[in-house]
């Protein structure tokens, strides 16, 4: 939890923001399903939570990686 590769605190931590309870219901039931195939060893730590204010990143977070030449994290 709150962690992503080498980066770790509340602002790495994985969420799924939902508007309407049929999108609450159907990640609720993602997240099971993936939690009961046994794929990971530890239980999934995305939180579901309703949707809230959002602000887009400033623009020299925008495609990070791909101004960076990088195809994708290597983690």
């Amino acid at each position: 939890m709150n962690r992503q590769g080498p980066d770790f605190g509340a602002q790495y931590r994985t969420a799924i923001s939902f508007i309407r309870p049929e999108q609450e219901a159907a990640a609720k039931k993602s997240r099971a399903a993936l939690d009961a195939s046994g794929r990971f060893k530890r239980p999934i730590a995305t939180e579901i939570t309703p949707a809230s204010a959002f602000w887009r990143a400033e623009e020299y977070h925008q495609k990070y990686l791909q101004k960076r030449g990088v195809a994708s994290c290597h983690f």
